[in-house]
């Protein structure tokens, strides 16, 4: 091909390029699940919060001094189903790792319609971690993601006794009902309660009492996997929670140490351990 043509065509693709882009919509975002999926190194221990095989937690100790902050305990999404395990948070526990944190990340039990079990798991391994494990200040804060962000949610407003320095949920199912409306996650309400939602208010965070600790919801603009509404409407039942809206941010933005929403995610950490 000569100079000339190659010129040519080169400009041909980036025209393409801009022309496809044109006729986006906009506001537009691909939501990258490669997160999902990425390799990360192995934890640096796990612990056992209780005698079932599930309720177990990675471990990964903060770069430099991590005694200094709370620790952090994840809790994953995958909404309560026991496809989705604690593995896909590897890349997002290394990453906070790496700036200074100790993470346990947990399992627990995903058994649909058997929703006691997995709030019993979160509840004991709220409770039991910070005496289990080193490197970290005596107090926790809770974050998680999608169906864990309801999770953190409901054991902040559960486990006053528990040493909370704060609760970060990233675009959770805050609200059972509205969720079981919506239909998120092709019934995943319904699967995961056994019965309508309406009917366990116990375990529908917008329906408890507010959680003692501070909290912060980062909730992605374009997140149409449990859209941001759902937020809002935690948000205007408990008005005191801070709520971070990243631009043209989706669902997986927010647990991915890659995106553009990820400083906010670091940055809401560090506001809540001073």
């Amino acid at each position: 091909m000569n100079g000339s043509l190659a010129c040519w065509t080169i400009a041909a693709v980036l025209l393409a390029g801009c022309a496809q882009l044109a006729n986006e919509p906009e506001g537009a975002v691909v939501d990258d699940e490669s997160v999902l999926s990425r390799p990360a190194g192995a934890p640096d221990r796990t612990v056992a919060y209780g005698d079932e095989p599930e309720q177990i937690a990675d471990v990964r100790f903060g770069r430099g001094r991590p005694e200094s902050r709370p620790l952090l305990v994840l809790i994953h999404g995958g909404f309560w189903r026991p496809a989705y395990d604690r593995a896909h948070t590897g890349p997002m526990s290394d990453a906070l790792a790496t700036a200074g944190w100790t993470v346990a990340t947990i399992e627990y039990r995903r058994v649909p319609g058997r929703p006691d079990l997995t709030l019993g798991d979160v509840a004991r391994a709220v409770d039991a971690l910070p005496a289990l494990i080193e490197r970290h200040n005596g107090k926790a804060i809770l974050i998680g993601h999608s169906a864990g962000g309801h999770l953190v949610l409901w054991a902040g407003a559960t486990r006053a006794q528990a040493p909370l320095a704060g609760i970060v949920a990233l675009a959770p199912v805050a609200d059972l009902r509205l969720g079981q409306d919506r239909n998120l996650g092709s019934g995943a309400v319904l699967a995961f309660l056994g019965v309508d939602a309406q009917e366990r208010p116990d375990a529908d965070p917008i329906r408890l009492p507010a959680p003692a600790a501070a909290v912060t919801i980062v909730h992605g603009e374009l997140d149409d996997t449990v859209p941001i509404e759902v937020a809002r409407a935690y948000v205007a039942v408990f008005p005191g929670t801070r709520l971070v809206a990243p631009r043209k941010t989706g669902h997986y933005g927010v647990i991915d140490p890659l995106s553009s929403a990820w400083p906010s995610v670091l940055a809401e950490l560090e506001r809540l351990a001073k």
